[in-house]
């Protein structure tokens, strides 16, 4: 088990490796666990969270995929209310595929740019 979490650690570095989120345009960053799913837009110049949302914060209904999505609708909601409509998608090491991708697409639809 050690060396899947090294594995994805290592994509993670190499993925983060090519872009930076700034005050106008954050890095939003998943992470998705066995059970939840977490997302944060960073400010990587100054090192702070500008908003963030997990399906923990959400009423719980519905798969894993449908909370991913309703996640992504939360988090796209709470950056164009602070004028925030472009961000960096950074998918954290994991693959662009399932809640990874139902987020992003989630959060798209809510009016962010990537």
């Amino acid at each position: 088990m050690l060396e899947k979490v090294l594995k994805r650690v290592r994509r993670q570095v190499r993925v983060r490796s090519k872009f930076t989120g700034t005050a106008t345009r954050p890095r939003l960053t998943v992470f998705r666990s066995n059970s939840n799913v977490y997302v944060q837009a960073i400010d990587d110049t100054t090192g702070t969270t500008i908003e963030s949302s997990s399906d923990l914060k959400l009423t719980k209904s519905g798969t894993k995929v449908e909370m991913a999505k309703a996640v992504g609708q939360d988090v796209a909601k709470k950056l164009l209310a602070k004028g925030i409509d472009a961000v960096v998608f950074d998918r954290g090491g994991f693959k662009y595929h399932w809640r990874v991708k139902a987020l992003a697409d989630a959060a798209r639809d809510g009016g962010l740019k990537f």
